[in-house]
């Protein structure tokens, strides 16, 4: 088996930037396998990947240049923006369409777990509920953090103290990089200075528009933390049945 991946991840780099995304999402596959076997690992990596082509795809919209996903084990996956945005509003509705199109994913999984009466779907299901939950943290560098940065980057003051709980209530290296990168951040939303031309400019929206990303959010924030609850609690009842 080791011998058969390895020749189809020495095959896939000659396929250049596509070939260099199925390398990493292989090699993301291989280490999940090892601990939760290739079922629930290659679902799990698919919930990934489509989450990052619905940036790929909200990026390609709005005319941005923008590399194919790249996977790292434990840490996830994201998309290389060539282009950066020219605009608050344009970078919020790129970090939005990774959820979008995620919960969306997570939403039929769980559907087809039901109809089948699968656990495994069941639980692939719960991983894509908490895994866009987690990335609508209202911080920066998760999605949830470019999103509410249309509303004001000062925001992100109010995301930290929720990463520093989530951190310390269940930790791991992964949220421990996240929060390490999420420092930056931080700091520039302290110094934000409305007064400052050209950030004005970067962080100008209608209001009609702040309200509108701003409803979007919390309800899909909502939709995500109810079915990330409901679906742990069938998964943990089942455990106990």
């Amino acid at each position: 088996m080791a011998l058969k991946l390895l020749a189809v991840l020495l095959a896939s780099l000659k396929w250049g930037k596509l070939g260099a995304t199925g390398l990493t999402m292989l090699l993301s596959l291989a280490v999940y396998a090892g601990l939760w076997g290739w079922p629930y690992a290659a679902g799990f990596v698919a919930l990934l990947l489509i989450h990052e082509l619905g940036h790929y795809v909200a990026a390609r919209q709005r005319g941005l240049a923008v590399g194919m996903p790249t996977f790292i084990p434990f840490v996830g996956a994201w998309i290389n923006l060539k282009d950066q945005p020219m605009s608050v509003e344009t970078e919020a509705y790129v970090a939005l369409g990774g959820p979008v199109a995620g919960s969306i994913a997570a939403l039929l999984v769980y559907l087809l777990a039901s109809a089948e009466s699968s656990r495994l779907l069941l639980a692939i299901s719960y991983a894509g509920f908490f895994l866009n939950l987690f990335n609508l943290l209202p911080v920066s560098p998760l999605d949830g953090g470019r999103i509410t940065a249309v509303l004001s980057p000062r925001i992100w003051l109010l995301g930290a103290p929720a990463m520093v709980a989530l951190l310390l209530y269940r930790p791991s290296p992964a949220l421990g990089i996240v929060a390490v990168l999420a420092i930056p951040h931080l700091l520039k939303a302290w110094r934000h200075d409305p007064n400052d031309a050209r950030t004005a400019r970067y962080y100008t929206v209608p209001m009609g528009t702040r309200v509108e990303y701003g409803l979007f959010y919390l309800g899909l924030t909502a939709l995500l933390a109810v079915m990330t609850y409901d679906v742990h609690e069938m998964l943990d009842l089942g455990q106990r049945g």
